[in-house]
């Protein structure tokens, strides 16, 4: 039986060496300074308010270090499955009652920190809400607020009032910044009001594949499943549109449409699309411009004329890749794409069935995978 080569020594050196080098860029340089300028009035107006509230005065916040990490979380990456409410309020409490009572029970210092931080990770874990920070929160209310004289009050005041106020800061700084936070992993909406999943993600690995995959894995990857599942849905369509590049909109379309302009009445549109039995229309004005699509559904909007009754249509150039019509097509909602200059005149379209051919035709004329290779005794 054949046997996986070794990996080469070189290779694994280079492998783990390149640990080291700095991540691909990730947000953009806008999303960077908003989250800057978050955890800048987030970490300020948390201070200024306990100082306030506990009587300390503007000059005298009352702010824990690990706020800090915190606040990184909280502004950077929200969507984070560590940066949800949950795991930072009940991380960061529960890591300073742990810390606390550590220090109670174990005189020595050094131990009582190692010990803190080990049990706060173990707590936060079994409690699922693993925070990063709140092993630095243990680690304080055993060199600062434990041992003999520590109080379990460290754990609320400020602790738990610091974390609390930061939190509601980044809940209203996330709401104007436009961003989802607590995080909502986005859903593809059912187009028909039905129960199933959109029809790219019933094709796509389930929610079970990717826990599974996950649990294999042996990791923990600070991602959501949801959000993973999402993500392997997107690089899928841009795996396709890799693939089937060289195919265009251009290659496929219709270029006989037949279209209404926009003061055709509607019984007459009706009639027309009824005896050609056709699901959609092109809707142009004077200039030979398109200004929408009116299908069947359309027809039972109040209007009297084409233009009033028309919707939206999605418009794509001759020289679109099909490919990026895979996503739009198969969402329940679209059923064609009107293809345009760059005056929006009307080029052609492209409807599912022609898609569908395209596609088809294209994995049909795919050479074969050749045979294995038999295997070495």
């Amino acid at each position: 039986m054949s046997q996986s080569p070794e990996p080469k020594p070189r290779l694994i050196w280079s492998r783990y060496y390149s640990a080291f080098v700095p991540a691909p860029p990730g947000p953009g340089f806008l999303d960077r300074m908003k989250a800057a300028s978050g955890a800048i009035g987030g970490i300020a107006i948390t201070g200024l308010l306990c100082g306030l509230m506990l009587g300390n005065g503007l000059a005298h916040p009352l702010l824990v270090a690990p706020m800090g990490a915190s606040a990184v979380l909280l502004f950077a990456v929200p969507a984070s499955p560590l940066a949800q409410p949950w795991p930072v309020l009940g991380g960061n409490v529960i890591s300073a009652l742990v810390g606390i009572a550590v220090s109670h029970i174990m005189p020595n210092p050094t131990i009582a920190a190692a010990l803190a931080v080990g049990a706060a990770i173990a707590i936060m874990s079994l409690l699922r809400c693993l925070h990063p920070p709140g092993g630095a929160v243990a680690l304080s209310a055993v060199l600062g607020a434990g041992g003999p004289a520590g109080d379990y009050m460290f754990a609320l005041v400020p602790v738990g009032l610091n974390t609390l106020l930061l939190l509601v800061v980044a809940i209203l700084f996330h709401r104007l910044a436009g961003h989802s936070y607590p995080h909502v992993p986005p859903k593809a909406p059912a187009p028909h009001g039905t129960t199933d999943p959109a029809p790219l993600l019933r094709s796509a690995p389930t929610d079970r594949d990717v826990a599974d995959a996950l649990h294999g894995y042996g990791d923990m990857l600070d991602v959501d499943e949801a959000d993973l599942r999402q993500l392997l849905v997107d690089a899928q369509l841009r795996a396709a549109e890799r693939t089937h590049g060289t195919i265009r909109c251009g290659d496929i379309m219709s270029r006989d449409v037949l279209h209404v302009t926009m003061d055709q009445p509607v019984d007459h549109v009706r009639t027309l699309m009824q005896a050609r039995r056709l699901l959609s229309l092109p809707v142009l004005d004077d200039a030979g411009r398109v200004q929408g699509l009116i299908g069947a559904l359309d027809l039972s909007r109040d209007g009297a004329q084409a233009g009033d009754v028309a919707g939206r249509a999605l418009f794509v150039h001759p020289d679109t890749p099909i490919a990026r019509l895979i996503g739009p097509l198969s969402s329940g909602v679209r059923h064609e794409a009107v293809v345009v200059d760059s005056d929006y005149r009307l080029q052609g379209l492209v409807t599912q069935t022609d898609l569908l051919a395209a596609l088809a035709l294209r994995v049909s004329a795919a050479p074969a995978p050749a045979d294995p290779a038999p295997e070495l005794p």
